[in-house]
Formats: C-alpha cells, sequence, structure tokens
C-alpha cells in the first residue's frame, strides 16, 4: 500500500472513531498488535487517542485505503494547554466509568487506568521550544512506501500554520525501528531515561 491518500479524519463520525480506536489497539504492543494484551478493548484509545478527536480534530489525519482508515496521525498545538483541557473535559468522565481497582492490580489495563487518574505532565523544559506533540500509528500492511512519513508532513504542516515553532513526541526507547524512523526524518532526542525516549523537531 504505498501513496495512499490522506484526509482529516471524522471525528464526528462514531464508525471512524472506532476504527481509529481499532488502528490504535492494533499498533499498541510498539507498533504490534496488542488486541491479545488488554481486558478492555477500548481502554488504550481511550488513554491514547480519543482526547485528540475530542479537542484538537483539525489536527488528526488519516491515511485512508478505499474510505478505510489504515493509520493517523494525531497532534496537540499547545501541549499545555491541551492537558488542562484533557483535565477539564476528558479525564473526569473517564474516571467515573475507570475507577481505580477496576481491573487486577499489575494488570496492562491497570496501568492504563492509573495514567487516567494520574496522567503525566509534558516537561517545562521541552515545551519552551517544542510546545506541540504529537502520536501516529499505522497498521502494518500499509507501511513502508512513505505513508507514515507522508502523514507526519501534513501534520507538520499544519502546525507550522498555526504558528508552532516545534513538536515533540515519546516512544519507548526498545522500539527500535520508531528510533530510527524519526531520527531519518530529523528528530533529535530532548530526553529519555531506560524505558523511553522524548525526540523533538523544530519546525
Amino acid at each position: 500500500m504505498t501513496g495512499l491518500p490522506i484526509r482529516p479524519a471524522r471525528a464526528d463520525d462514531p464508525a471512524e472513531v472506532d476504527r481509529l480506536y481499532d488502528v490504535c489497539l492494533r499498533t499498541g504492543a510498539a507498533g504490534d498488535d496488542a488486541t491479545g494484551l488488554y481486558t478492555d478493548p477500548r481502554l488504550l484509545g481511550e488513554v491514547y487517542l480519543g482526547a485528540y478527536l475530542a479537542l484538537e480534530p483539525g489536527l488528526a489525519f488519516v491515511l485512508d485505503d478505499a474510505g478505510t482508515a489504515v493509520g493517523y496521525v494525531l497532534g496537540a498545538r499547545d501541549t499545555a494547554a491541551f492537558e488542562s483541557a484533557c483535565a477539564r473535559r476528558w479525564w473526569p468522565a473517564l474516571r467515573d466509568r475507570y475507577p481505580l481497582g477496576t481491573f487486577p492490580a499489575g494488570s496492562r489495563d491497570d496501568a492504563l487506568v492509573r495514567l487516567v487518574h494520574a496522567p503525566p505532565s509534558a516537561d517545562p523544559a521541552v515545551l519552551r521550544e517544542h510546545p506541540s506533540h504529537l502520536h501516529v500509528d499505522v497498521l502494518p500492511e500499509a507501511q513502508g512506501g512513505g505513508n507514515g512519513r507522508r502523514l507526519l508532513e501534513t501534520l507538520f504542516d499544519a502546525l507550522r500554520a498555526s504558528g508552532s515553532p516545534g513538536v515533540h513526541l515519546g516512544v519507548a526507547r526498545d522500539n527500535v525501528r520508531a528510533v530510527g524512523f524519526y531520527r531519518h526524518l530529523g528528530f533529535t532526542e530532548l530526553d529519555g531515561d531506560d524505558g523511553g525516549l522524548t525526540l523533538g523537531l523544530r519546525l
């Protein structure tokens, strides 16, 4: 699948939202299928996808294969403002739906619920020059052929048009393929620990 068209996400279409949640789950294990790793198949999308569709729909783009999304890129123009909006408009309903203790302690679902109740905040030092951030996921059958690069470039153009000076993202350190891909696009390491890296790109 090379050269697939890219279009704005239909954030108000429940069928498309469900499809994007499915893409999130099917790429949720460092790019591999996480379907068998979670008890609740929507929880990963609720944490890493839904807020962008609800709060920043103008920065959500999909890779389209005959009308079906096979990948997406999501962004937030102002990460600090996005985190504040999530605190008011996204996390409270999820906390009601997923109280602490909903899933067995130590399970992957439990780890996500803990993120819902105590979401991380971006490092202000990162935000000074890279105030925007993104998430991108592409199903294996649509990877390669430049599709991922074109998705990201679509978002970069939208962020530049909004006046953003830079964008960052988080990636697992052991996801060697993804780290190499981002470095090839010009991302550099801004921060990191044993588990993950924060990479940034000046726009």
